[in-house]
């Protein structure tokens, strides 16, 4: 597995475009593969070599975060470099759609039903999902199950939040909260945004700094609850941490992150054997049993520190096109209400 960041990737791109070697990259190996990927250096590195060892393709891999690498599939859309995009929301993805190769691997069959790739494009390989992330040292006889929980006034100026505006898994946290509380759970009744104006309140205007800040002040004993993703805040409890993983009684939601082929790509075999081998019972298995994501194959073995679906409250209702088409006004919405909650 060869690994360059974008910045890297690009700057050798135009060494290749200025010289003799370009050629030779032009005619890339019949067993070779150039994957873009936001996601973690645990998840590629425990991933990639192992389809590597499985199919004899090696694998280039270009890191960046998902808006750059989304830049990059556009901007090369008439001579793609790369093969394979891995890792986005798939429901962000779809006004890009035209960018990328229709395909269905034939493992969709065995995704749980409400994961398949039922737009012909984007494979759904794991999901994370909205969790409370609570010390067990320091949380006392304080009962935390839910969002209705965190109004408790014992634990006024106590919950790690950060701002939504500034990050996905906070922004993520906001839609739980909305879909949960609001009237029927209709995110955009006035019994959700009442409920964040009550929590914002009982934050008592301590608002950190970023996503990451949030689990390590609890793990870290700062906090006694905060507000953040599944992947990291298992990550504790699988090292020993004195932390418990509460999946909201009034329902979690959990997002897709998925696989899609790039249009046009120089390895097309070897990239539909790519989405088959990250949706296949081997490698889910190694996703629940040996990482912290949160595999989307049906009776996928998980470690004894991944709760399944079945032991959770799914949020049914939940619609990802709905919060895509309406983010920016809910992000305007809540910024009226953290400033009025300051004051």
């Amino acid at each position: 597995m060869k690994r360059m960041s974008l910045p890297t990737a690009l700057l050798a791109a135009g060494a290749f475009a200025c010289c003799a070697v370009g050629a030779a990259y032009a005619q890339s190996s019949d067993k070779e593969l150039t994957v873009y990927t936001p996601d973690s250096e645990q998840l590629v590195n425990t991933v990639i070599p192992n389809f590597e060892r499985e199919t004899g393709i090696k694998v280039n891999v270009i890191t960046a975060g998902t808006g750059e690498l989304e830049k990059r599939v556009t901007s090369e859309k008439d001579n793609p470099l790369g093969d394979v995009f891995w890792g986005a929301d798939p429901t962000m993805l779809a006004p890009l759609k035209d960018l990328f190769q229709p395909y269905v691997s034939p493992e969709d069959k065995s995704m749980e039903s409400v994961h398949r790739n039922t737009s012909g494009y984007f494979s759904p390989v794991l999901a994370d999902g909205t969790v409370i992330l609570v010390n067990t040292d320091i949380i006392g006889d304080i009962k935390v199950e839910g969002f209705a929980d965190l109004l408790n006034p014992k634990l006024k100026g106590k919950i790690a939040f950060c701002d939504p505006t500034n990050s996905s898994s906070a922004f993520q946290q906001l839609i739980n909260m909305l879909y949960d509380m609001g009237k029927n759970h209709d995110p955009n009744s006035d019994e959700g945004w009442a409920y964040v104006d009550k929590f914002l309140k009982n934050l008592d205007g301590k608002v950190a700094s970023g996503s990451g800040v949030v689990h390590k002040s609890v793990a870290d004993g700062e906090y006694p609850v905060g507000l953040s993703w599944e992947d990291p805040c298992v990550t504790y409890v699988k090292n020993g941490a004195h932390v418990k993983v509460v999946y909201p009684k009034e329902g979690a939601i959990f997002t897709e992150q998925s696989v899609q082929i790039i249009k046009g790509c120089k390895h097309l075999a070897n990239a539909k054997k790519f989405v088959d081998y990250l949706l296949s019972a081997k490698n889910q298995d190694v996703l629940g049993t040996q990482l912290t994501n949160r595999p989307l194959r049906q009776n996928v073995k998980l470690a004894p520190y991944m709760t399944p679906f079945s032991k959770m409250n799914i949020m049914k209702a939940f619609n990802p096109k709905w919060v895509g088409d309406n983010k920016t006004a809910i992000i305007a919405k809540f910024r009226d209400r953290l400033a009025n909650s300051m004051n």
